[in-house]
């Protein structure tokens, strides 16, 4: 396809960026936007195997604490959830519980399906880390042990979770992840970071991330294609 057509069918206005950074060479911008289509497709996909491997480690330690129906308990009278502060966690339960229990298809497997991933970096916040029982921080039993510099707490963790999930709603709003995020200059440290910082919260939590992202990793080779497209 000739550039004006990719462009009319994409924007100028987006496209704008991609030839920028590709010094005005419209053929590599064409590539680089499939190229950022590529990382994107991988990074997601490597979010939702730490999303999904997250949340079951969370469920199955409030399972053993609060019992197998816990999160639809959380918003029955006097449930975790049934709390002002935390309305919002209240609402998209019930919301979620409310539309299964309608078609027949409840089941808490499902239930836990329909919670996005800032529900379960919320785990790790100040309050609700409280409210859980402050003993969130055991899904992670080979995480490193604090120290004066750094203290690997639930603070800690809630950040870390806080910019992988901001990566995630990134890609999930189409918007290009292979740029500095305030200049139009090709820049992929920023994703070998966010990469990096998921296979070590893998790790803390017993899970081989190189075994268990066999076949859907492949954020280096895309990352080294798009470096060679600098100009």
């Amino acid at each position: 396809m000739k550039y004006k057509e990719f462009e009319r069918i994409i924007s100028e206005e987006r496209m704008s960026r991609y030839v920028q950074a590709c010094g005005g060479d419209t053929r590599r911008a064409m590539t680089l936007y499939r190229y950022n289509v590529e990382l994107a497709q991988t990074v997601f996909a490597i979010v939702g195997y730490f999303e999904v491997a997250l949340r079951n480690a969370i469920d199955n330690h409030l399972t053993a604490r609060l019992g197998s129906e816990w999160l639809k308990n959380s918003i029955m009278a006097g449930g975790l959830f049934c709390n002002p502060a935390t309305q919002k966690e209240f609402n998209d339960i019930d919301h979620a519980y409310r539309k299964l229990s309608a078609d027949g298809s409840y089941s808490h497997t499902k239930l836990l399906a329909c919670m996005g991933f800032g529900f379960w970096k919320y785990r790790f916040s100040p309050l609700q880390y409280r409210m859980m029982g402050r003993s969130l921080l055991s899904v992670f039993p080979n995480k490193p042990r604090s120290t004066a510099r750094q203290q690997y707490n639930h603070s800690y963790i809630f950040n870390e979770l806080d910019k992988i999930n901001t990566l995630r709603n990134r890609i999930a709003h189409h918007e290009p992840i292979c740029f500095y995020t305030q200049r139009d200059e090709i820049h992929t440290d920023h994703i070998r970071n966010t990469y990096h910082r998921i296979t070590s919260l893998l790790d803390w939590m017993g899970i081989s991330a190189p075994d268990y992202l066999w076949g859907v990793d492949h954020i280096e080779q895309v990352c080294e294609k798009i470096d060679k497209l600098q100009p």
